[in-house]
């Protein structure tokens, strides 16, 4: 054998390289009509409305301050929710929302699957939307699956055109609608016809249309298989009691066409079950799913495959439900002919709920006992201390008053733990004294330089515990600070 010959036959037997590259099939939802599509347009039409109308809501919180009722005031640096108004010192209220937000999906996901996915996701609810408007111009499937094959025309490039100009307009609305959150609505709205809106406004209503546009006109089920985390991580929280869209194949398989006038016991004595293999299943399936191959990480849980499952079983008078919402524990009972249990109280439940219980209380009771007055101190380090002329030790305090109300207040200061200790205002007249008068103007930070000093036979060591104690006057619950007080 010659060395081309050799290197021809090992060539031969080497192993073939697979891409790993898998190419996008473009997904063609199907209508369908039936109790879970009804409840999904309910929860669209609920969610939509809420998403756009809450910015125009008011609520009256006294002359001065915003009156919309949400809104994230940026320049003020304050977040309003109602009758909650938050400063940037209460962040960790926004972590207990993202908290009850995780154990709310953790719990909604052990009970029902993904439920959140198939009904309330952002994503989800503008990608119905958008996919409604694609059917009402293209048509159903077949005529948009025909419509993307046939030669360009007029009639393609005007229906084409008219729905990607539809989706623009959502997105623009949707995108404008966002920044609505980020600033008063009827005078933003007011700008933009006078065309006096910033150029930051501007970029950020592009910013959003154009990822609204993306994400639920084109990108839609790629988001949901690739783009989001949580199909990883549900398996995790569900169990063989969570009620998820399930496909009885024992009662199914196996799969083949309906005869003319074939009858089901007929079906069965040759050996085929219930599932006639129309595929009604799979052609509505937003993320293009066959639930009979059992629970994927692709299915969102939407129950569309229910619909149009059902709606064939009652066309050629089969029982229905062979897709259905259901426990493997249950579909496990199901096939031995066994009455199946439902247990919505087990370890995994109880843990969330009572999370959720301890979480959502502590908050609520922050916000019920939320202090209008936050007070900050910082002890002057250069230098440490500075002894006076007759002996006495003196520390510098910068202090920031934080007042949360309205109106402008008085604050009594005082301090603890020094004996003899005494209070002077920095730059200001005045001999020391006891306890200090300061103020602060309404919703605002006032800084004050107080001196503290003592008699430096009362310091007996280098570090002295203080606290400071500020309390609005004439009443009110007081703030206490603990710091040191420096000496020789």
């Amino acid at each position: 054998m010659t060395v081309s010959s050799f290197e021809s036959a090992a060539a031969d037997v080497s192993p073939r390289k697979t891409s790993l590259y898998a190419e996008h099939k473009k997904i063609y939802p199907k209508g369908v009509k039936g109790p879970f599509r009804r409840l999904k347009w309910a929860a669209l039409i609920a969610l939509l409305a809420i998403y756009y109308i809450t910015p125009w809501l008011r609520w009256d919180r006294g002359f001065g301050a915003p009156d919309q009722a949400v809104l994230v005031d940026m320049p003020g640096r304050r977040l309003y929710f109602f009758f909650i108004e938050l400063w940037p010192q209460q962040v960790y209220y926004l972590t207990g929302v993202l908290i009850l937000s995780a154990v709310g999906l953790f719990l909604a996901t052990a009970l029902a699957g993904r439920v959140w996915c198939g009904y309330a996701c952002p994503q989800t609810v503008w990608s119905d939307l958008f996919l409604w408007v694609e059917r009402l111009i293209e048509g159903d499937r077949g005529d948009r699956i025909r419509l993307d094959k046939a030669p360009w025309s007029a009639g393609k490039l005007g229906k084409k055109a008219t729905k990607h100009g539809a989706w623009l307009l959502i997105s623009a609305l949707t995108g404008g609608a966002w920044i609505l959150y980020f600033n008063d609505a009827p005078t933003l709205v007011r700008e933009m016809v006078n065309l006096e809106v910033s150029s930051n406004v501007l970029m950020f209503i592009g910013l959003f249309t154009g990822t609204t546009y993306l994400l639920a006109g084109f990108a839609r089920e790629q988001v949901c298989i690739y783009m989001c985390p949580w199909p990883r991580f549900q398996a995790a929280m569900q169990d063989e009691e969570s009620l998820i869209v399930t496909y009885e194949d024992w009662r199914g398989e196996g799969r083949a066409h309906l005869k003319r006038s074939q009858s089901r016991d007929e079906r069965q004595a040759q050996g085929h079950g219930d599932c006639i293999d129309c595929a009604a299943c799979v052609h509505v399936c937003p993320t293009g799913v066959d639930i009979r191959k059992g629970p994927q990480l692709a299915c969102i849980g939407c129950g569309l495959c229910v619909d149009a499952c059902n709606e064939v079983m009652g066309k050629i008078g089969f029982p229905a439900d062979l897709v259905r919402f259901d426990t493997l524990n249950a579909q496990v009972a199901r096939a031995k002919g066994e009455k199946p249990v439902f247990r919505l109280v087990r370890p995994r439940t109880i843990i969330y709920t009572l999370m959720l219980l301890v979480v959502g209380g502590l908050m609520t009771a922050g916000l019920v006992f939320k202090p209008r007055v936050d007070v900050s101190i910082l002890r002057d380090r250069a230098p440490l201390f500075v002894t006076l002329a007759n002996g006495d030790v003196q520390n510098a305090y910068t202090v920031k008053i934080l007042n949360m109300t309205r109106v402008a207040r008085s604050y009594r200061v005082t301090v603890a733990g020094v004996p003899g200790a005494a209070l002077a205002l920095a730059g200001e007249g005045g001999g020391p004294a006891v306890e200090l008068i300061v103020g602060a103007d309404a919703d605002s930070v006032a800084t004050h330089r107080i001196l503290v000093r003592a008699p430096a036979h009362a310091v007996s060591q280098p570090s002295t515990p203080t606290t400071f104690t500020v309390t609005p006057v004439p009443e009110g619950d007081s703030v206490r600070y603990d710091t040191v007080f420096m000496a020789p």
